[in-house]
Parts: C-alpha cells; sequence; structure tokens
C-alpha cells in the first residue's frame, strides 16, 4: 500500500468521525444529488444562495464549494461574497468553472471569482481549466474537448502563478500544484452518462479539503474515492439509472480499508 493509498483511507475516517459542513453554492441541476453524495460518504451538506446569510453560513462551514453551472447576477454576487469571506476566515474553498469556455458569461466569472479570492482548489474538465489559461479554450458546452493530458502544463502554470491546485478531470484525472503533479485513476465510462458527476466529484474533493491540510494530497484522494465508488457501482449496475444509485450505495459503504486497499494514486 502507498502512501497516497494509506491517506485517502486515513481522510475518509476522519470524514466519517467529524462529518465536516460542506457549504455548496451550486447549479440547481444538481442540488439534490450533490447534496447526497455528501450525506453517503459521511459529511453534512448546505446548499444556501441567498446573499443576505452567506457570510454567517461559510463562518459555520468546514469548507466551501462554489459551482458556476446555472448563473444569474444575484448568484454570481453570493459566489463572490462566499469566496472572499471564505478566504478571510480561512476556511479552504473549491471553484467548479462549470462551462468556462463556453460563453463569455461563464468565462469571466470563474476568473472574476479568482480575482475576488484565489481558491484552494479548481476543478474542471481539460477545457475549463484551458479556458482559464493563457492560451485560453473553448468547450461544447459544459462537456470537455480536450484530454487531461493536454491541460497538465497549462495547469502546472496556472496552479504556479495563483498558488493553488488545479485538478483536471477525465478518464483519468490529474491534480497538480505547479510542482509536484499526481495521476488518479479509476471511475467507470458510465459516469458520462449521468448528468452532474463532475459537481459531485468537487463536493467530495470539498469534504477532503475539510479533513486534510495538503490540498494537493485532499484533492487526488477524494478523486481516488470517487473513482473506486464509480468502479464498484459499475460491477453492480450496468446502466445509468441504477449506476448512479449504487454510486451513493458504494459511498456510503465503501471503508477506509477498503479505499486504502482501492485507491490508484501516482506521481507523474
Amino acid at each position: 500500500m502507498s502512501q497516497y493509498q494509506k491517506t485517502a483511507g486515513e481522510i475518509l475516517g476522519r470524514i466519517r468521525r467529524a462529518r465536516p459542513v460542506v457549504h455548496s453554492i451550486t447549479n440547481y441541476v444538481v442540488m439534490n444529488s450533490t447534496a447526497n453524495v455528501l450525506l453517503a460518504m459521511g459529511a453534512s451538506p448546505i446548499m444556501a444562495h441567498a446573499q443576505e446569510e452567506i457570510e454567517e453560513i461559510v463562518t459555520i462551514a468546514s469548507s466551501v464549494v462554489i459551482n458556476i453551472g446555472t448563473l444569474s447576477q444575484p448568484w454570481i454576487q453570493s459566489m463572490k461574497a462566499a469566496a472572499q469571506t471564505a478566504k478571510k476566515a480561512g476556511k479552504p474553498f473549491l471553484l467548479d468553472p462549470v462551462g468556462a469556455g463556453a460563453t463569455k458569461l461563464r468565462t469571466r466569472t470563474a476568473l472574476d471569482i479568482i480575482d475576488a479570492a484565489v481558491p484552494t482548489v479548481v476543478r474542471g474538465n481539460a477545457s475549463e481549466i484551458l479556458s482559464l489559461s493563457s492560451q485560453g479554450g473553448t468547450t461544447r458546452g459544459v462537456d470537455s474537448i480536450h484530454t487531461p493530458e493536454e491541460a497538465l502544463d497549462p495547469a502546472r502554470e496556472i496552479a504556479l502563478s495563483m498558488e493553488t491546485v488545479i485538478a483536471v478531470t477525465g478518464q483519468r484525472d490529474i491534480v497538480t500544484d505547479g510542482r509536484r503533479s499526481l495521476v488518479v485513476s479509476g471511475g467507470d465510462a458510465l459516469m458520462s452518462y449521468v448528468t452532474g458527476t463532475g459537481c459531485a466529484a468537487s463536493v467530495i474533493i470539498g469534504a477532503f479539503l475539510a479533513e486534510e491540510m495538503d490540498p494537493l494530497v485532499a484533492t487526488a484522494c477524494a478523486l481516488a474515492f470517487f473513482g473506486v465508488a464509480g468502479e464498484k457501482a459499475a460491477s453492480e449496475a450496468p446502466v445509468p439509472g441504477s449506476f448512479w444509485v449504487k454510486v451513493l450505495d458504494a459511498l456510503y459503504t465503501i471503508t477506509p480499508e477498503q479505499l486504502g486497499a482501492a485507491a490508484r494514486i501516482s506521481r507523474i
């Protein structure tokens, strides 16, 4: 068992004991789904976006996840306020730039949130991450038209320039802080047939960030956990609807010891 495998199991154990509160300002396509993901794995979700209560909720949360999947101006203001409050309070927070590169609004919003407060982690598919880099990039809706490997060098560049962690998710996941880079293997092709699996990955990372101080390690271990859950679910359900139910079951039933044995994380 590698050190990363052992650490993945240890963090999951800490989450189950501490039940960290993860505050998600997320898109209304996936609110119920991602809340259930957090509950199944042992965390506690809050899904709130009213600007009038953002400061109070961020203050009581263990970590924050900001997902730009369904935008409006009031939500954008709440996202910026949440990012700034999290930074001020020393709370880890993740930005999920859903569809960045597809429209000017999405790309500008992601960059504006980063300008307001640099996230602890930015997680997106390759095209979304490329849209935030100096070379730019485009997406097809919220789907990637690039591979994680194509985004590795730009991801390293962004991570170094912003002093953050970039997670590029796809068939294999790449996580980098610009100096250290890890690859995470796992999951199943059925994940691409269920809406919101990327959003689920983001909130799982949010829970791991709440219980692990090294964001690179937290992110890689979280993605490994989701990958193991996807593989376990696919072995029991061959079609999308029942597959997603089995993913929730797997997030609930996988033990820290099982995760430690099955996680696949390696250095690049």
